[in-house]
């Protein structure tokens, strides 16, 4: 084990709060936008074809953005400001529009639970990470 910590190609000092911190989001935002391709299949074979077309193409919009900023993130590159931001925007619509347009009872119970679960709590992190500056 020794050896192998010595022989590392990343050196002792490579470890910081800050990029633990950098790391954790991305993997967060790497498994939202890898999540959202299911759904994404789901939806499209659940909805009627208008929706599913509006429903699968703004998810796909938020899955491309929440994985360029989280991979990004991960391999500790710049670059993930814009796209973290446009993940932020887009979730905050995507659960107010959930939202407005659920039907009463359990389906608006669902979409206020991934609205607050989910997508507001995912939106705040993007939000951070786009206006934090970079260390």
């Amino acid at each position: 084990m020794t050896l192998v910590a010595f022989n590392s190609p990343y050196g002792a000092s490579s470890f910081s709060l800050a990029a633990s911190r950098r790391t954790w989001a991305g993997r967060v935002m790497t498994g939202a936008g890898l999540a959202l391709l299911p759904w994404m299949g789901y939806l499209a074979g659940t909805l009627p074809p208008a929706e599913a077309a509006a429903w699968v193409a703004l998810d796909a919009v938020e899955a491309a953005c929440l994985l360029i900023a989280g991979t990004r993130l991960m391999n500790g590159r710049a670059g993930h400001r814009g796209a973290a931001a446009a993940a932020a925007v887009l979730l905050v619509a995507d659960a107010c529009v959930d939202v407005a347009t659920a039907g009463p009872g359990s389906e608006l119970a669902g979409a206020l639970a991934m609205a607050v679960g989910a997508e507001l709590p995912l939106a705040i992190t993007c939000a951070t990470l786009a206006v934090r500056s970079p260390r």
